[in-house]
């Protein structure tokens, strides 16, 4: 029960200060002036005073609020380390049955580190989830909080106002516990193809200790080198970018014996290749209708640095003018084809034939620069199937096909054959789905015979009409024929020339995005996708190894013909390894080098200062029989908070209003009786 007295006046308090006022300074001057019956007007005019105001007795029924305690339990991937899951599901469940015994309290359980975003999986967020528990809480009612962990946490406040109540830390994990861990201190996002590049790293030991430690380095998952580091000292890394896009360097030191756990001993750098250049030699034949369309093509590329001839004197030409007095440029045959042929990325040889210009040894020196890796494209026409067509020298070792002698004169649409429809170069083709394609007609074709290679596209009677082959380490291309430029012009409506022109110099130029067989993984969030590019009907599943050894069997589905694709959701943070059939691929799941796996060694003194300031504590749970939690006391707010075996949590006074009794005090007869008794006293001593 509780009792208090309230005032419901009858009038306002304006009213009632107009009444009785000059009413009590009569009868205070009564009393200063000692008149007769004084005292009696004095308690008559309280009677009054009384009944106007109206006291009323309260006796409130109130049912007491419960102070909330909220229970931080840290499930980040940290915690997965030796057995400290272990110690936080015992602590937890201690923790509920302790708290289970006081009523004044209500458990509010938060897990954090196992959200969907992969951004919150990057760091250990406590205070975020703190603050999550109390969001519907007034201050008045928070008790406290408890944190589970092991005392790597992220977002620590620096610098702001403490918790305003006990925050206390239970911190899993041994103490003394051991770990060595590696890290780049500078890694450039950006590198030149097949140029150096240099990165630092460094080896930290938590016990401090000092000497060398061997590294190895991996690029795309391929041994490059083993290093020797200092441990504690930033040490150089010179590395060589091997391909265009991405590439992941990693470094790895071996594992040590005591060490709780070998996942930091990985560090991931992902550098973009950036290719200089490409070099291209374009060799035009006698000026044609299509001449300008590979050289308008190559020149609106950035990436490439073009190098064109054409052939505009041929030696037949010769008509006895001084050399001097000419302003066509000679054509430097020994620089280009001797001295300079490996600087080229790419030869062309748009319809040209041999005509002495070039030396026929120089055609044994194309074909080596073939096969020693080397990419050339015939774009041919009417002179390919010739008397002097460029099959009839040594050359004729690095090309796909021989001509047949026959040139087609027939409109025809440029068809894609079955493989075609797989091939990178032709995939996908812009209007290439309907039949006809949607693109205008073609009405010249070389032929050929005995084709090698793969053919892509084909014209009149599924002759080939372009075809794709590899001599040696290098690559060959040859299309059939020379009208590409209608597509140019717009004739009929045009078609994709600038899309197969650009594939097929850049497959003869070995871009991995047009490779025929390739596995491509990557990241997004904490989702793991996976293409694979094909020239098969069925690749199969694909093989995922996670970072800490968890083997899955990834199913592909295909996406468009030659492309399969699958995606998995993960739960780890990462470097994933992916395998189907001869092929794999690396790819790294959330954000590269965590803070999660900067630092594993279980701490109290990144908590400390925080609990220390709300009056908390920090202590270890792990003991020799166990799980060792201390005692739960409920306290004021401005008791202790802690103690040596024990941790205090705030009650509070808060309640809620269920019922009210009111019991007027000068109201009903009993209050009129003293009325009339009081006046009636006082007129009855005034009439004496």
């Amino acid at each position: 029960m509780n009792w208090s007295l309230a005032f419901e006046p009858l009038l306002s308090w304006e009213w009632l200060a107009v009444i009785l006022v000059p009413i009590a300074l009569l009868a205070l001057a009564g009393l200063v002036f000692r008149q007769r019956g004084a005292w009696l007007r004095v308690t008559a005019l309280a009677a009054l005073a009384a009944a106007l105001i109206n006291p009323v007795l309260l006796d409130e029924e109130r049912e007491p609020l419960k102070s909330v305690v909220a229970l931080i339990v840290d499930r980040s991937q940290s915690q997965d380390i030796a057995d400290r899951q272990a110690e936080t599901d015992a602590a937890l469940a201690g923790l509920q049955q302790r708290l289970a015994r006081f009523p004044q309290f209500e458990v509010r359980v938060v897990e954090a580190g196992r959200a969907d975003a992969a951004d919150d999986r990057t760091q250990t967020r406590l205070f975020g989830a703190l603050d999550t528990a109390f969001r519907d809480v007034p201050p008045s009612r928070v008790a406290g909080a408890v944190m589970i962990t092991d005392g790597q946490v992220h977002d620590v406040p620096a610098g702001a106002e403490p918790f305003q109540a006990p925050l206390h830390a239970l911190i899993t994990g041994d103490e003394g516990e051991r770990d060595r861990r590696i890290r780049f201190e500078n890694a450039p996002r950006f590198g030149l193809v097949d140029k150096p590049l240099q990165m630092t790293y460094r080896v930290i030991a938590s016990d401090g200790r000092q000497g060398p430690v061997e590294v190895r380095v991996s690029i795309n998952g391929e041994p490059v080198s083993t290093e020797r580091a200092a441990i504690g000292q930033p040490m150089l890394l010179d590395i060589v970018v091997p391909n265009a896009g991405r590439n992941i360097v990693e470094l790895s030191i071996p594992d040590e014996d005591g060490e709780i756990t070998d996942t930091n001993n990985r560090a991931i750098a992902i550098v973009d290749g950036i290719r200089e250049n490409l070099r291209v030699l374009l060799v035009s034949g006698e000026p044609h209708a299509g001449e300008r369309t590979w050289r308008n093509l190559l020149k609106s590329d950035a990436s490439v640095d073009l190098v064109h001839f054409t052939i505009l004197r041929p030696p037949e030409k010769q008509d006895g003018t001084p050399i001097n007095e000419l302003s066509l440029i000679a054509f430097p045959t020994r620089e280009l084809f001797v001295e300079k042929i490996d600087d080229f990325d790419l030869i062309i040889f748009d319809r040209y034939q041999h005509r002495d210009v070039l030396p026929i040894l120089y055609y044994d020196y194309i074909a080596e620069y073939v096969e020693k890796g080397g990419a050339l494209l015939i774009a041919a026409g009417p002179e390919y199937a010739g008397e002097q067509s460029i099959a009839r020298t040594p050359l004729m070792s690095a090309l796909p096909a021989m001509p047949s002698g026959l040139v087609v004169e027939q409109a025809f649409y440029p068809r894609l054959t079955d493989l075609g429809q797989r091939h990178p170069v032709t995939r996908g083709l812009d209007g290439s789905a309907s039949e006809p394609p949607h693109w205008s007609r073609w009405f010249r074709l070389v032929g050929i015979d005995r084709p090698e290679g793969e053919v892509v596209m084909k014209g009149p009677e599924d002759r080939p009409l372009l075809l794709l082959d590899r001599k040696g380490e290098g690559r060959v291309g040859m299309l059939l024929s020379d009208q590409g430029w209608l597509w140019a012009r717009g004739f009929e409506g045009g078609g994709p020339h600038v899309q197969l022109y650009r594939r097929m110099a850049h497959w003869l130029m070995k871009e991995p995005e047009l490779e025929e067989e390739r596995l491509v993984a990557s990241g997004r969030g904490m989702t793991l996708d996976v293409v694979r590019q094909t020239m098969s009907d069925d690749p199969g599943p694909a093989t995922v190894i996670s970072p800490s050894g968890k083997v899955l069997s990834l199913p592909l589905a295909s996406s468009q013909p030659g492309v399969f694709t699958g995606s998995a959701e993960v739960g780890e943070i990462g470097l994933y390894q992916v395998g189907n059939g001869d092929l794999s691929a690396l790819a790294h799941v959330g954000p590269v080098n965590a803070p999660e796996f900067a630092d594993t060694i279980s701490t109290g003194e990144v908590l400390r200062p925080v609990t220390e300031a709300s009056g908390g504590s920090v202590r270890r749970i792990a003991s020799l029989t166990g799980v060792s939690l201390p005692g739960i006391v409920p306290v004021r707010s401005s008791a202790n908070a802690a103690g040596s075996d024990w941790i205090g949590l705030r009650t509070t006074d808060d309640s809620v209003l269920k019922s009210v009794s009111r019991v007027p005090l000068f109201g009903g007869f009993f209050g009129l009786g003293l009325l009339l008794l009081a006046l009636g006293s006082m007129w009855y001593r005034e009439g004496r």
